[in-house]
């Protein structure tokens, strides 16, 4: 199997439907096998309902229950993973319509040791649409090189280094970081994987998540203390609440 489709949820039924509607942009791709993994917080809004009735429609396995939060429950859908790779499509995230494209480059990688990154667009909810392009794997050392949506990770990697709980919101960021020192670097795929609303656990929480990055850039990456400063700096005045936050200080 190439590739599982982990969705974390709760309290989210509108999303995880939307989510599962994308699914077939993929669906419709020849030659492409996936499973769709769905690991709900045990949401009293209908989702495990629906869930249920899809009767593993995508090859669809599913948990509900309680969790510690975001990357915990990642965490659950990582342990459950069948494919080569995984990729994160959160309750609400979709996929875009030319995935297919994408996940066919995929396929024909031979080298499991690495991350695959795609383009993204991110959806600032006024009808504006920003792309959001991969970028070289150097970009790390400030800051992930492609959006979570838009990264396939290897899941032999991902079992080996799962998401680490005490990074409240830049888990993601922390767990590129240590398989990029481990020996897994990032491969640029052409195209667009996914499209997302800007309003996210970490686009939501900015100040919070420049702090956790600087933690991960000493600790992971062992960034000089000037460079992170400097890259703390950056993201204060480059990142929408925190920047509010920065300019009334």
């Amino acid at each position: 199997m190439l590739l599982s489709v982990i969705t974390v949820a709760w309290k989210n039924y509108e999303g995880v439907v939307k989510t599962w509607q994308s699914l077939a942009h993929l669906a419709d791709t020849p030659g492409i096998e996936f499973e769709w993994i769905v690991v709900d917080g045990d949401s009293q809004d209908g989702t495990r309902e629906f869930l249920e009735n899809l009767n593993g429609q995508y090859q669809l396995r599913y948990l509900s229950e309680k969790d510690n939060g975001i990357y915990d429950a990642m965490n659950k859908g990582i342990a459950m993973s069948r494919g080569r790779y995984a990729i994160f499509l959160n309750s609400g995230d979709v996929f875009h319509q030319n995935v297919g494209e994408v996940a066919q480059q995929l396929a024909q990688q031979k080298q499991d040791r690495a991350m695959y990154l795609g383009d993204a667009l991110l959806d600032f909810g006024d009808g504006n649409k920003v792309r959001r392009s991969a970028k070289s794997g150097w970009y790390i050392y400030h800051s992930l090189p492609a959006s979570h949506q838009a990264i396939f990770f290897p899941v032999n990697g991902l079992k080996q280094y799962p998401y680490d709980l005490q990074y409240k919101v830049s888990s993601d960021y922390a767990l590129a970081a240590r398989m990029y020192k481990e020996g897994y670097p990032f491969k640029r795929l052409k195209g667009l994987v996914s499209e997302f609303s800007m309003g996210g656990v970490s686009t939501s929480n900015n100040l919070e998540l420049c702090r956790d990055a600087k933690k991960v850039q000493r600790r992971i990456l062992r960034v000089p203390g000037f460079l992170a400063e400097i890259s703390y700096q950056f993201r204060l005045r480059t990142t929408g609440k925190a920047k509010a936050l920065y300019n009334k200080a």
